[in-house]
C-alpha cells in the first residue's frame, strides 16, 4: 500500500515548462521533456494504443512498465485532469479521449463540483475538493491493498511530498536546461535524508532517480 510518485524533470528541477496557453497547454519545451517516455513501446502501447510493437524497450520503458504496475488508485490536480484548460465545458472528460490509461479509481482535486465520470475500461475519475490526507485517505479504500499514484501536476506532487505522505518517489531527469517554469524541489531543502536514494542512466541520457522510505 505504498504512495508513490512519477515525474519527469529538466537538469534544473523544471517538471512543468513556462508558455502554457490554450494551444499549447502542456507549455513551451514539454516535448523534450518527456521525449523519451512517450519514445518507449510501454507509452505507446498504453497511451497511443499503438499495437504495432514499435518504441524503445530499454532503461527508460522498464521504468514506463513500473509506472503502470500495482496501482490501485491515483490522486491528480485539476491542472492534469484539463479542467484549466476547459473550466466551463461541462462534457470535458479529460485528455485521453475513451480510453484514458488508468484503468481504475482516479481522484481529482478541484473546488469545480463535477459528476463522477466512468470510462468502459474501468477508470472512474471522481472530483474532490479536500486535503492531501483526507484524498489519501480515500484513494487508499479505492485502491484495495494496492498502491496509490499521485500523478501531479506539480503543485500537487509538492503539496503531498511536503505533507510527508510520499514512500517512493522516481524522476526522470532528462538532460536539457529549461530556466523557466515550476521546479518540484524548491522549498523542500534536505527532503531527501529521509529516503534511500539509487540512480540509473538509460541509452537516451535521462537519469532516473528513484527516493524510497
Amino acid at each position: 500500500m505504498a504512495v508513490r510518485l512519477d515525474l519527469n524533470i529538466s537538469l534544473d528541477g523544471v517538471a512543468s515548462p513556462s508558455g502554457q496557453s490554450a494551444d499549447n497547454p502542456m507549455g513551451e519545451d514539454w516535448g523534450r521533456l518527456v521525449a523519451h517516455y512517450i519514445a518507449t513501446k510501454t507509452f505507446r502501447e498504453r497511451v497511443l494504443h499503438d499495437g504495432s510493437g514499435g518504441g524503445t524497450t530499454g532503461v527508460d520503458d522498464r521504468y514506463a512498465v513500473e509506472y503502470f504496475q500495482g496501482i490501485g488508485a491515483e490522486i491528480m490536480g485539476a491542472g492534469m485532469f484539463g479542467l484549466h484548460a476547459f473550466p466551463d465545458d461541462p462534457d470535458w472528460r479529460g485528455w485521453w479521449g475513451e480510453e484514458p490509461p488508468f484503468g481504475g479509481p482516479v481522484l481529482v482535486l478541484t473546488h469545480l463540483e463535477r459528476a463522477p465520470i466512468e470510462f468502459a475500461n474501468g477508470t472512474r475519475f471522481e472530483f474532490v475538493s479536500t486535503s492531501p490526507e483526507e484524498a489519501l485517505a480515500r484513494a487508499h479504500d479505492l485502491a484495495g491493498g494496492a498502491d496509490v499514484r499521485i500523478g501531479g501536476g506539480v503543485g500537487i506532487a509538492r503539496s503531498f511530498l511536503a505533507a510527508g505522505l510520499v514512500d517512493r518517489i522516481h524522476v526522470a531527469i532528462s538532460p536539457i536546461i529549461l530556466g523557466h517554469g515550476e521546479r518540484l524541489w524548491d522549498d523542500l531543502r534536505n527532503f531527501d535524508t529521509g529516503y534511500a536514494v539509487s540512480s540509473e542512466l538509460a541509452d537516451s541520457g535521462v537519469i532516473h532517480v528513484t527516493l524510497t522510505r
